[in-house]
């Protein structure tokens, strides 16, 4: 029976039109060693280890990861070009107004909502949108903007600067934290 499922899970890989998500999924439970082969520090079952991995390969549940944080601002991920923060926004606050001259941005709401603002100057935010679970936002370098946690329940987001714009391996577990942080800086 064992060398019929091994031979099954070869004969789908190779012939794509026998391969489904059932029967995946099916493999998967049959052979874990398949869905987490690298990846010691969590398996689907478990919480993510939340901790910087960059530069080395990663891969993530990037829903479960961002949902999971708790901090203000966590770096998952850093590398040469780019990075990705999580980032939990308390209800009623925000990420705070700010612009990065050289850095663009891609914000993903995974759970919760909020109020998006940008514009070419702090005075004139004229551009203003709500945004929701699975929305994605794009800030292009230079824009002034604010998320606000419009919601009741945390504001669960992913966030990826490119170039980087915090230092590898940044936690900051409370938004007063992460503004004492830039201001020395």
């Amino acid at each position: 029976m064992n060398m019929y499922r091994n031979s099954y899970y070869h004969y789908q890989w190779h012939n794509p039109m026998h391969c489904s998500w059932n029967n995946l999924r099916w493999n998967y439970n049959w052979y874990p060693h398949y869905y987490n082969w690298n990846n010691t520090n969590w398996n689907r079952y478990e919480n993510i280890k939340l901790t910087d991995y960059g530069p080395r390969p990663f891969v993530v549940n990037i829903d479960q990861a961002t949902k999971q944080n708790d901090n203000y601002r966590t770096a998952l991920w850093t590398g040469k070009h780019y990075q990705v923060t999580l980032m939990s926004i308390n209800v009623g606050d925000d990420i705070g107004l700010e612009v990065h001259p050289t850095t663009d941005q891609f914000i993903r709401i995974e759970e919760g909502q909020g109020l998006v603002q940008m514009g070419d100057s702090k005075e004139n935010l004229d551009f203003q949108e709500m945004a929701f679970d699975d929305y994605a936002i794009m800030i292009p370098a230079g824009k002034w903007h604010n998320v606000t946690n419009t919601g009741n329940k945390p504001l669960k987001i992913y966030v990826i600067y490119a170039p980087p714009q915090h230092p590898y391996g940044t936690v900051h577990e409370t938004k007063a934290i992460a503004m004492g942080s830039e201001e020395n800086h």
